[in-house]
């Protein structure tokens, strides 16, 4: 995030925006951080279900459905990191080619992809908000732990949509900056 003391980038987003982005990805930090505890403790219950510690805790065994919670959690982690990524221009560049262009030559071509990107990410954000209303109107649940799945579906899609605004912005401030 930025310094108080750190001259402001003009290629970068608004403040703000990178702000939020970071404390988003903040909470998908730590979502995983507990997605990590709970294949943990399926792992060791698994692995001590089988021994005589099962006969003194018989509640110890593996995490039903551990499959499950780590596949939902993952993906909306995944999809709080991406903005973040996005924000602070950490995602991969292959400048062979561009590298002895003047800067704003490069400037123009970043936000050309980040238009693409934004592109690419508001057509994935509608398909989630289709698989949103058809997921709510057929009532389907996980397998194992029958957790309902549109309110997955439904955050990962509200993340898609804040990547897809956050991508346009940087587009915007790399059309618009002084480098």
């Amino acid at each position: 995030m930025s310094d108080a003391n750190e001259p402001m980038r003009h290629d970068a987003p608004p403040p703000f925006i990178e702000r939020l982005s970071g404390f988003i990805a903040l909470i998908g930090g730590l979502v995983l951080f507990c997605v990590a505890i709970l294949v943990v403790v399926s792992v060791i219950g698994r692995w001590l279900s089988g021994t005589r510690a099962a006969d003194i805790f018989p509640w110890l065994g593996p995490i039903n459905g551990d499959f499950e919670m780590v596949q939902i959690a993952t993906a909306i982690a995944v999809f709080s990191f991406l903005p973040y990524a996005q924000a602070r221009r950490a995602n991969i560049v292959v400048d062979t080619f561009t590298s002895g262009l003047p800067a704003r030559a490069v400037s123009l071509i970043d936000a050309f992809w980040d238009l693409v990107y934004a592109g690419m990410m508001g057509l994935i954000t509608a398909c989630l908000a289709t698989g949103v209303v058809e997921h709510y109107r057929s009532g389907q649940t996980t397998m194992l732990l029958q957790l309902t799945v549109w309110p997955a579906l439904a955050v990962c899609t509200l993340l898609s949509l804040f990547l897809t605004c956050v991508a346009l912005t940087t587009a915007v401030a790399l059309i618009r900056g002084r480098t």
